[in-house]
């Protein structure tokens, strides 16, 4: 599933398009597409995971999911689009996706301080999200926690944890304040650097942990678990990442 940095990678994309008109609007995903026709996108935007195309008054929101795609300009060889935006001269279609229409503006809805990526984020209204929870909480679940870090994915969960030195079977109520402040601060920094190496077509070569074998800092074996409500793959290390669980 495409994690914050590759949805922004995405509005980037698309963002000449904004001010431009639908002249058609078709797909399989049930929405009214009639509603798009004649209509001038007002403004591209994104929230974690989310894509959105904004009109007067709507928006359309595009969640890839796991296997979702999108080609500007260009189709798919089989398979009919979710969603394709024809221009006068250009054309957008996304495949294997979640598409819904929604009245009003994102800003009725999203809380754009959540948003790791976004200019809006803020530190203080994340750690006091995760101050507030009622129990303790997974790391692991936290992380991927898309109400308190939205973008955040399973490649940031794994590689923030490591580089916190925090062990992912840690409990949120559990982590000293000094830990907290450096994943909060950490899960910020790694995104932007995610999105950097994105762009540069070399994410997977500076992850550290992630799909790792070996731990780079203490040259022994990385342990692999299932961790988590959803049962996510985990890489770490049991020497140099500090168990909070007491």
């Amino acid at each position: 599933m495409p994690e914050g940095p590759s949805i922004v990678i995405l509005r980037e994309a698309l963002s000449p398009f904004k001010g431009k008109t639908v002249v058609e609007a078709s797909g399989y995903a049930g929405i009214d597409y009639t509603r798009l026709s004649g209509r001038r996108i007002t403004a591209i935007k994104s929230w974690g995971k989310h894509l959105l195309i904004c009109f007067s008054g709507f928006y359309v929101r595009v969640h890839l999911m796991m296997f979702g795609s999108y080609f500007i300009n260009e189709r798919k060889r089989a398979g009919n689009p979710t969603l394709r935006l024809s221009f006068a001269r250009d054309e957008v279609n996304f495949h294997t996706c979640n598409v819904k229409l929604f009245e009003g503006s994102p800003d009725d809805t999203y809380d754009w301080s959540a948003d790791i990526m976004s200019d809006e984020w803020s530190a203080a209204g994340t750690k006091k999200k995760i101050k507030a929870l009622k129990k303790n909480t997974s790391v692991c679940d936290l992380l991927l926690d898309q109400t308190i870090f939205s973008g955040s994915g399973n490649i940031i969960k794994n590689e923030v944890l490591f580089r916190t030195c925090i062990h992912p079977k840690s409990l949120s109520g559990s982590l000293p304040d000094k830990q907290l402040n450096a994943l909060i601060k950490e899960t910020r920094n790694y995104s932007f650097d995610f999105l950097k190496w994105k762009k540069a077509h070399v994410l997977a070569k500076n992850w550290q942990i992630y799909t790792k074998k070996e731990c780079p800092r203490c040259q022994i074996p990385t342990e692999v678990a299932y961790l988590g409500k959803g049962m996510r793959i985990t890489y770490f290390c049991n020497n140099c990442q500090q168990l909070y669980a007491s």
